[in-house]
């Protein structure tokens, strides 16, 4: 008779006693450790209203958050209009119609997501402004004037369009590439043309997709910080960082920062409820990829229009930043900005290793004690991806300053200590902030890597006496390595991109490539950005070189 695997086998002491767990219990308590470490910031910002300072909060309730209303609402509006747009024809294209160039931009549709929006908006500035070389040579050789001006709110939700389509693009492809080619059969046969299939059909059934694409490129808006600052254009994340260095007022960054979290929660729950609309059918490989030919004039057409988009959200500004960066490489490039560049990779280092350990603890933690609970946990924990890293930066700071202040006080009290800072100017509060605002991004290839391994091999190995820990180290890790190596490269990429948390909470001097970007940004000097904007692209890139690699080898 086969062995009987015990379910719950009694706790034991793996690999010389390296890890002693207390039961299933642990691991759902390990579980909430990581959720409560998230809810901190938001518990902490809306705690804010309890110290309200009536001046400061007048001064913001009169001057300054009725424009920061207006200003987000229309840049919602029209960068959801630009991504919907982009993103939705791009996917369709791509997915649907075969043109010559569809297998280049399959993938290079999504080259975008490498350049962070505030270096597309720096490059767009200088190439665009009234003094830039395109409207400088306009008006020597054609005498034309009078064009749009970029520092503008068109000109945000055009960057901004263009550096977030791919969320939608992407999401979009997949849910074309899967329903779309019997969708548009169906609709044939009911007698609709090609294009009224679209609108009709396909474009309805893909819509749990496409809104999904969306809410993530709506969240990523809200986000934003150094977009927003490079165009003077304010915003709640602009504002947030305005209270706290400029007003000296944490209490009235926390109170922007949790009007804030109520429009991201906003967004989140529609993303949650647009997820819960999508159901997945077995498609077929033939119908999958059965495409429209297009005749010569739409192929030209969409040769034409796919590159364009790629020409203008990528490549011109990558060019555009490499002759900056030459000009300036022989001064620049000296000791100090190999020193931004260290800071850059050991905090994208130590931050990505934090967001894999404790990602593979929460995914881990869910496949030893599966459930509602555990599954509800889990989302709370991974919530931090829709939180801006200015309000992290805000709710992480006021309790790690509260907790430092205490311990300062009970090191004069009991033994003399005249330290200012134990906690605050050390890079606890980035790492912390790093590893809520990503955990998400760790999780997602460790959770989903985890489920590829069937349950018979993790009885199979109890049956020969492994516990826990053991069944960890020696069978799942090994399998699991592309997985975590996914997660360390996304986080990774992820946090050398990030600007406000490291802008706002970095000890002294420890100065990075985006906050140099953000510095020479902030007095005009494009080409002096560009050397450390080149550094992060090509960061930036591997992930899409990952993406494109995974998808091909899953489908090809």
């Amino acid at each position: 008779m086969p062995a009987t695997v015990d379910p719950n086998p009694p706790v034991k002491a793996p690999l010389g006693g390296a890890f002693v767990w207390a039961g299933r219990r642990a691991w759902l308590l390990s579980a909430l450790a990581i959720a409560a470490l998230v809810l901190v910031p938001v518990v902490v910002t809306f705690s804010a209203f309890l110290d309200i300072e009536g001046e400061i909060l007048a001064h913001l309730a009169e001057f300054v958050l009725p424009d920061l209303l207006a200003n987000t609402f229309w840049l919602v509006l029209g960068v959801g209009l630009g991504v919907s747009v982009l993103g939705v024809s791009l996917a369709w294209l791509t997915a649907m119609c075969e043109f010559p160039g569809r297998r280049l931009f399959d993938w290079a549709l999504l080259l975008p997501l490498a350049l962070p929006a505030y270096v597309t908006a720096f490059v767009a500035i200088g190439l665009l402004d009234f003094t830039g070389p395109l409207q400088t040579w306009l008006r020597a050789n054609w005498n034309l004037t009078g064009l749009p001006e970029i520092r503008s709110r068109g000109g945000v939700i055009l960057v901004m369009s263009l550096a977030l389509y791919p969320y939608v693009y992407l999401i979009a492809k997949n849910a074309f590439a899967t329903q779309g080619a019997i969708a548009l059969e169906a609709a044939q046969s009911l007698g609709l043309s090609r294009w009224r299939g679209f609108f009709r059909v396909a474009l309805p059934m893909a819509r749990p997709w496409i809104a999904a694409g969306l809410m993530l490129a709506l969240m990523e808006t809200l986000a934003d910080f150094g977009t927003m600052a490079v165009f003077n254009y304010d915003t709640f994340t602009t504002a947030i960082y305005k209270a706290w260095y400029s007003l000296f007022s944490l209490p009235a960054a926390a109170q922007l920062a949790s009007i804030l979290i109520l429009l991201v929660l906003v967004a989140v729950v529609f993303e949650q409820r647009s997820r819960a609309k999508m159901r997945y059918g077995a498609v077929g490989r033939s119908a999958a990829t059965r495409r429209i030919r297009l005749a010569p004039p739409f192929a030209a057409l969409a040769l034409l229009y796919a590159g364009t988009v790629l020409a203008v959200a990528f490549v011109i500004p990558v060019v555009q930043l490499a002759l900056w960066a030459r000009e300036v490489i022989a001064t620049d490039l000296d000791t100090r900005y190999w020193e931004f560049a260290w800071h850059s990779l050991l905090l994208a280092g130590m931050g990505a290793a934090g967001v894999v350990a404790v990602a593979l603890l929460l995914a881990y933690a869910g496949r030893q004690r599966p459930g509602p609970a555990m599954m509800w946990t889990q989302r709370v924990a991974t919530l931090g991806y829709a939180f801006p890293g200015a309000v992290l930066a805000v709710g992480l700071f006021i309790p790690v300053a509260a907790l430092d202040n205490w311990v300062i006080g009970i090191g004069q009290t009991w033994f003399g200590f005249d330290g200012t800072d134990i906690l605050k100017g050390t890079l606890l509060v980035m790492l912390l902030a790093y590893l809520v605002r990503f955990l998400a991004v760790g999780f997602g290839p460790v959770d989903s890597g985890l489920h590829r391994i069937t349950r018979s091999i993790d009885e199979g190995a109890r049956s020969l006496g492994a516990g826990t820990g053991e069944l960890l180290a020696r069978v799942h890790l090994p399998m699991l390595r592309a997985s975590l190596f996914t997660a360390a490269t996304l986080a990774f990429v992820d946090i050398m991109k990030e600007m406000p948390i490291t802008l706002m909470t970095r000890p002294f001097g420890w100065d990075t490539l985006a906050v140099r970007v953000f510095e020479m940004t902030s007095e005009g000097e494009w080409t002096r950005a560009a050397l450390p904007s080149l550094a992060i692209v090509v960061a930036g890139i591997i992930p899409i070189i990952l993406l494109t690699w995974r998808g091909t080898h899953t489908h090809g």
